[in-house]
């Protein structure tokens, strides 16, 4: 089921959208009501560090996103899960979206957080190490949340950090939090996608727009996407870069038999899409850089009726406002969505599943 705007103003409380904003929003019960949590999988989760798509099967990202369903469509702030504990969002590296939807999934699960905006503010502006800096936020929190500029960082301060550590981004590297939102707005929109067999005329063709190489979001979001090639027709990638994907993406391609096709040219394949994946910046040598302008989807373009955008933003010039309201926009709920998959993975890290609701729990064991 999947409502749109004034359709959402009729839905229970539970799964309105409370700021009225464009786009489609799918009902989050749809994951998990008729499909029970397996708590067992997501404690194999506690106290581990959230650091590459890698570390997730198939099996485990349906859990999270079930468990975000839940908590998207229940009032859990009175529980307090977070209660005690101390979470440290230490970004080096410019963030919005990521930054806040971190610190407000915190705050609404009550727990407390050390903010670093910025790495001009800590010691790094004067030559301090990562390692070191990972050796003091021992004494400081429970959990460290970081984006940094550097693909090496979370090795770095890994050296000597001894508390589970989130990934919101390395370089030119992996962004898993930003994979799992993306997978838990798809999964909400057609839930048919988990299930082991999909029958082809569910399946979906996933147009990427962008550069998996070099894009950290693109790159586990393709990689995520591979778990789930039972319900993907066909992958197109649409770049203006002669090799978009590099070595070990290529190989991944290679070995998960899921048909895939390399084009720069976007207006050859958007009408056959049903998802497309965009994003705007590319880490490219030492400095980002925006996609060019011409890889642009707006109310115009050709696209499937009932087909879908995803978009991790900030977006530039490629994802045109006109689309805002229509109903090809899953990238709003997909950015309200980011809350409560980093509330799932939080509960599931510092092990607070006792403090969820019983009652709301179905089929808990």
């Amino acid at each position: 089921m999947v409502t749109t705007k004034n359709e959402t103003a009729q839905a229970s409380a539970a799964t309105e959208n409370p700021l009225e904003s464009n786009g489609l929003y799918p009902n989050p019960e749809e994951l998990f009501v008729k499909d029970e949590i397996h708590w067992d999988t997501l404690k194999n989760l506690v106290g581990q560090s959230i650091l590459s798509v890698n570390q997730f099967d198939k099996k485990l990202v349906l859990e999270v996103c079930k468990l975000a369903a839940l908590l998207e469509a229940t009032n859990i702030a009175e529980c307090h899960p977070l209660d005690g504990k101390i979470v440290i969002t230490a970004f080096f590296e410019a963030s919005t979206r990521t930054r806040l939807s971190f610190e407000s999934a915190v705050l609404r699960l009550d727990g407390k957080i050390i903010s670093i905006p910025e790495g001009r503010v800590t010691g790094v502006a004067k030559g301090e190490s990562l390692a070191d800096i990972g050796e003091m936020f021992n004494a400081y929190g429970d959990l460290v949340v970081m984006r940094h500029t550097e693909t090496d960082a979370v090795k770095e301060i890994r050296r000597n950090l001894r508390l589970p550590l989130i990934n919101a981004g390395n370089g030119s590297g992996e962004h898993p939090t930003q994979a799992l939102a993306d997978w838990f707005a798809i999964l909400k929109w057609k839930p048919r996608l988990k299930e082991e067999v999909v029958v082809p005329r569910h399946q979906i063709h996933l147009g990427i727009l962008g550069t998996p190489g070099s894009m950290r979001a693109v790159n586990s979001f393709l990689r995520m996407s591979l778990l789930f090639k039972n319900g993907i027709r066909k992958i197109s990638i649409i770049s203006e870069m002669a090799d978009p994907l590099g070595p070990e993406l290529q190989e991944m391609l290679a070995n998960s038999n899921v048909e895939y096709y390399l084009t720069n040219d976007i207006e050859e394949v958007v009408a056959d899409l049903d998802v497309v994946y965009m994003n705007s910046i590319a880490f490219l040598g030492d400095s980002y850089r925006a996609m060019d302008s011409r890889f642009r989807l707006d109310a115009k373009s050709d696209l499937k009726k009932d087909a879908v955008v995803l978009h991790p933003l900030a977006r530039l010039d490629e994802l045109d406002p006109t689309l805002d309201g229509t109903h090809h926009n899953l990238y709003f709920t997909q950015a309200h969505g980011a809350v409560f998959i980093r509330q799932a993975l939080m509960i599931c890290v510092l092990n607070r599943f006792e403090r969820l609701p019983k009652e709301k729990m179905p089929h808990s064991n």
